[in-house]
This record gives structure tokens, C-alpha cells and sequence, in this order.
């Protein structure tokens, strides 16, 4: 076992220090990059300290943690909790490193002065493909940083991204593979709205070794959500807070930035049954359907099954939307043929599923969809099990129209 290490990553901005567990990534140089490897600092004492979740139960009652009374996420998802693997473990650590720099480069005050060449990475944003968002300089940096993490990790064959137009082969022997967003909400960074990095993970399909690079790249990338075997998402907001599933319900984590772990704060999520709030954006409300309009109209004013009027909650960026729904209950939708089965519309569903809740289309679950094409689109209603039963009851609440928005 290697030597725990503590890594400081200079950008340019203020320092973030990161202290690493026992899989440091490989140092990566360039002009503007600095990682210096220093003996681990002595850790700060957390005697007495419960991280508490939302739900009423200390994350040591949770994990079953020591006297420290809190449970890092390696920790938890280690052999000395869920036990996930060593292999998955091993991808776990590298994406939430990843996320760090993430959240790291989305709060620096020097983000904005990012044009079309990277200070940090070197990369020229390109031109986006037709049925892709054209990205913004950040989005391009965030999937270099997670692509090197998952290069550095040695155990992803395949990363397929919303920013890139065809998956990327990384590794002939690596077990897994990686569908992921990024910086989903990324436009909406300089206004300061939360953000956040959308992922799942499927095992590699060794039926396919045999088959070109591209090929093989492709239909490993192409999988049912039911195949999935974890997703996650990392919001950055006021915290930093990383929600993931690996099958045994959906817990989430926020980053103490002290040491650099994020700590079990959410165990064991469970989203409402019903909730109060919906979340759209209902200035298209015209060019909805008759069903989806009449479902709104009936449950703001308290006259659906539920017998209370729902509020609307709006903020436009998926992964925060999605999080107060997964707290509080309720809806997270797009009706529109808009978000991404593969990259979005899938982990997100199973980290639903995995709460109680549900992810669907409109008319049927998510999960079962065969996707067909790498940047396939379609509407996404996500939150709780009875509101979205009681949505898809009105049947016509997919929007068909859709003549081209400027925001």
C-alpha cells in the first residue's frame, strides 16, 4: 500500500489543498500546473463530531463508524461498510479527486478569464456538434480534468461524454465504463448558480473485445440504465456534496474542506412519496400539451390527489433541482425532447429508483429504454413515486412543440 500523500494543486487561484487516501493520482505538468507531494499532515482531531443527515441519524449509526462519529465516502463504500470492490473503489477515489478540482476551478474568482484557451489545461474549445450544447470554455477543462483521472485510475475502458461527439477508448483491460456530464449548468456559473458533474458507471462488456476500437467503444456506451451498476452526481453550491448509488440505496457526502474528504452527511436517502414542489420552466407553459398544463393547473391549486397546493421551485440547473427534489419531494422536469438519456436522464433516474422515487419519460420508467444513439434526447420527469404515477395519469404531457428558445 502506498504512503498516504497530500497534494496541493496550483491553479490560478488560491490553493486547494487535497489530502489524498492511498491512490494518489499521477502528476500531470504543465506551465500552470504545480502538485507537490509532502508527508501527510497530522489529521485534525473530529472527537465528538456527528455528521448528521436531513433524515435525524448520525452518519456513525449509518455506517457503523468509530468512535470519530463520522464516515468519509471511502470509508463507507470500503471494505469496512458496503464493501463495492476494490476495483470500483479504486474509480471512486479518482472521480471524487476529479470533482475536488472541479469544485475547486468552478469557485475561483479566475474562471471567468477563461476564453477559448484553457489557462489550465491548454485545451481550444471546438466547434459543438449539432445535437450537442455548445460547450463553454469550463465545460471543456472539467472533462479533461475527470478524463485524466479516469485514465490515471487504470480502470475504465471506455469514457463516453456529453462534450465529446464519440466515446473515448482508454484502456483495453479496464473493467468499467463511465458516461458522465461534466459541468452540467455550466452557463449559469457566472451568475453564481449551482452547478454540478452528472456520472454512471457499467461494467465493460466482454462480449465486445473482439470488436473494432470505435465499435466496441460505442455499444459499451450504449447500455440500459438497468445495467448501471452506480451513478452519482456532484453538486457545487454553497457546499460541495457528492450523492451516489452502487445498488444499495442512495447516499450523499459533502466535502469537508478541511481535510479534504467528503463525509457522509445523507445516509440512506429516501425521497417523499408525494411532495409539494414542482420544478419547470413554466414560461413555456403555451407551448405545452393540453396534459401537462391541466396536471399543473390542478396541483398548484391543490386539487389533485394530494390536497395541497404545490409551490414552483425553478433554478435551472439540473443536478440543484434534482437535489431539492431528492430532500423535499415533488418534480424536477423538462418536458421537452432536451436532456440526454445517456449522460443525464439515466443516473439520475437510478439515483431515484434507488431513493423510492422514479425517473420517467412521461409515460414509462427511464431505465428500461435501450438507448440508440450516444446524444440521444428526450423529456425527463424525476422525483417522487405517487406525484410522477399521478403525472403520467394525464397522458398527453410530453412537449411536442418546441420553436427554439434564446436563454
Amino acid at each position: 500500500m502506498q504512503q498516504l500523500l497530500s497534494t496541493t494543486i496550483s491553479y490560478p487561484s488560491p490553493l486547494f489543498h487535497l489530502t489524498s487516501h492511498p491512490f494518489p493520482p499521477k502528476p500531470h505538468f504543465c506551465p500552470t500546473h504545480r502538485l507537490s507531494f509532502d508527508p501527510p499532515p497530522k489529521m485534525a482531531s473530529f472527537s465528538g463530531f456527528l455528521a448528521k443527515s436531513q433524515m435525524g441519524m448520525t452518519a456513525a449509526a449509518a455506517a457503523g463508524d468509530g468512535a470519530n462519529g463520522f464516515s468519509s465516502l471511502m470509508d463507507y463504500v470500503g471494505k469496512g461498510g458496503l464493501d463495492v470492490g476494490d476495483d470500483l473503489l479504486v474509480l471512486l477515489y479518482h472521480i471524487q479527486f476529479a470533482c475536488k478540482r472541479i469544485a475547486a476551478l468552478v469557485a475561483s474568482p479566475f474562471n471567468s478569464a477563461l476564453g477559448k484557451h484553457s489557462a489550465l489545461t491548454g485545451a481550444t474549445s471546438g466547434a459543438a456538434a449539432s445535437d450537442r450544447d455548445k460547450p463553454k470554455p469550463l465545460d471543456i477543462v472539467a472533462n479533461e480534468i475527470i478524463l485524466s483521472s479516469l485514465r490515471n485510475s487504470g480502470k475504465v475502458s471506455v469514457m463516453a461524454s456529453e462534450e465529446d461527439d464519440a466515446p473515448i477508448w482508454i484502456n483495453d483491460d479496464g473493467p468499467f465504463v463511465v458516461v458522465l456530464d461534466p459541468l452540467d449548468g455550466s452557463r449559469n456559473i457566472d451568475a453564481s448558480i449551482p452547478t454540478g458533474t452528472i456520472f454512471g458507471v457499467y461494467n465493460r462488456l466482454p462480449e465486445l473485445d473482439n470488436q473494432p476500437t470505435e465499435e466496441k467503444a460505442l455499444l459499451n456506451s450504449l447500455q440500459s440504465g438497468r445495467k448501471l451498476v452506480a451513478a452519482g452526481y456532484v453538486l457545487y453550491s454553497s457546499a460541495t456534496i457528492l450523492c451516489a448509488s452502487f445498488g444499495s440505496g442512495t447516499h450523499a457526502f459533502t466535502l469537508d474542506h478541511s481535510t479534504g474528504d467528503f463525509i457522509l452527511t445523507h445516509p440512506s436517502i429516501r425521497i417523499p412519496p408525494r411532495g409539494q414542489i414542482y420544478s419547470v420552466n413554466d414560461a413555456r407553459y403555451f407551448d405545452w400539451p393540453e396534459g401537462l398544463r391541466q396536471y399543473i393547473d390542478t396541483v398548484r391549486q391543490g386539487k389533485g390527489k394530494f390536497p395541497k397546493k404545490y409551490s414552483a421551485r425553478y433554478i435551472c440547473s439540473l443536478v440543484a433541482d434534482f437535489h431539492r427534489t431528492m430532500l423535499y419531494g415533488g418534480i424536477a422536469m423538462n418536458p421537452r425532447n432536451h436532456l440526454r438519456l445517456v449522460y443525464e436522464a439515466n443516473p439520475l433516474s437510478y439515483l431515484a429508483e434507488q431513493a423510492g422515487g422514479k425517473g420517467s419519460d412521461g409515460k414509462s420508467s427511464i431505465l428500461p429504454i435501450q438507448p440508440v444513439k450516444l446524444h440521444q434526447r428526450l423529456p425527463l420527469f424525476l422525483g417522487s413515486l405517487e406525484d410522477i404515477d399521478e403525472l403520467e395519469s394525464y397522458g398527453d404531457v410530453q412537449q411536442k412543440v418546441n420553436p427554439g428558445y434564446e436563454v
